[in-house]
């Protein structure tokens, strides 16, 4: 009995170091807009993958495969770094797709295993799009660095989805 309950006792004074030794946790962040615009306007502008002009940190897109299930584009960003991308799922009538980052650099999104999609969904008229995205930040190990943490991830995702929704919304609620 001694002995269960001394095993028991070491067992639970390593529970907390065994919990903070299991590396990082994916990441989840979520942002939404909505738009004075029907949702095929919004889809037109946002629907083709290998288009992010309404994006306004993307200086290009150089793809390929079009809107087909594996197509690949490469975003060169306004300040300099790139980043490649793959398309998982394309679903026109849902307007909905989904990506995943195949390559950056930890300097220019401070992620790792990234996946997202956007969608377009009807709101009486208006047009709700969401954009969603899990990863993990930049440095795999325990004790990253600050400028590696699930903070600066979750921050930098945030600002990029922040960024282009609001400029979406303001091409399409201006005309265009």
């Amino acid at each position: 009995m001694v002995r269960a309950l001394a095993v028991g006792l070491v067992m639970l004074a390593l529970l907390p170091v065994a919990a903070s030794a299991h590396g990082p946790s994916r990441q989840k962040v979520t942002e939404t807009v909505e738009i004075n615009a029907p949702p095929d306007k919004v889809w037109k502008v946002i629907g083709n993958f290998q288009d992010m002009s309404w994006h306004p940190a993307v200086a290009k897109v150089e793809g390929h495969g079009g809107n087909d299930a594996n197509a690949t584009r490469t975003l060169t960003l306004k300040s300099g770094g790139t980043i490649a991308e793959k398309l998982d799922g394309y679903d026109a009538a849902k307007m909905q797709y989904k990506y995943e980052i195949t390559d950056v650099d930890v300097k220019v999104l401070p992620v790792k295993n990234y996946s997202s999609s956007i969608s377009v969904k009807d709101n009486g008229g208006k047009s709700t799009v969401e954009w969603k995205g899990a990863f993990y930040r930049g440095y795999m190990n325990n004790d990253p660095p600050p400028e590696l943490n699930d903070e600066a991830a979750i921050k930098a995702v945030t600002g990029v989805y922040r960024t282009g929704l609001d400029a979406l919304k303001q091409k399409l609620e201006a005309g265009g």
